[in-house]
């Protein structure tokens, strides 16, 4: 009967004298006392639920009012709740996606401006 374990043998060292990858010892991972880390500016805190909500706001009205001015002679003869998912369709991207960011970013730069 034979035995399926196997044995697993040290390699055997390098024949030049010095050591191989495996028997050399590890390199050290510390950076040296003289390198300084870099400095890091911490990020600004983000707005007020307030200030966000009036953000919000000064992008959602005027898109409501142009987007109701350029569909109403167009959607006047739909159901409200169907004019109304139309309109919110468009302006609801377009408020998420472009508008808001736009002025969260400008109010970013007034508040940077500020400090």
């Amino acid at each position: 009967m034979t035995s399926n374990t196997h044995t697993l043998a040290a390699p055997a060292p390098a024949a030049s004298g010095t050591p191989d990858a495996t028997t050399a010892a590890p390199a050290s991972v510390a950076a040296p006392a003289s390198v300084a880390a870099p400095a890091t500016v911490a990020p600004a805190a983000p707005p007020s639920v307030h200030v966000r909500a009036v953000i919000t706001w000064l992008a959602i009205f005027p898109l409501v009012s142009i987007g109701m001015m350029l569909l109403g002679p167009l959607v006047e003869p739909w159901h409200p709740v169907l004019r109304a998912l139309v309109l919110t369709l468009l302006v609801v991207p377009l408020a998420v996606y472009l508008v808001v960011p736009q002025l969260l970013r400008a109010h970013g730069r007034l508040r940077w401006r500020r400090r």
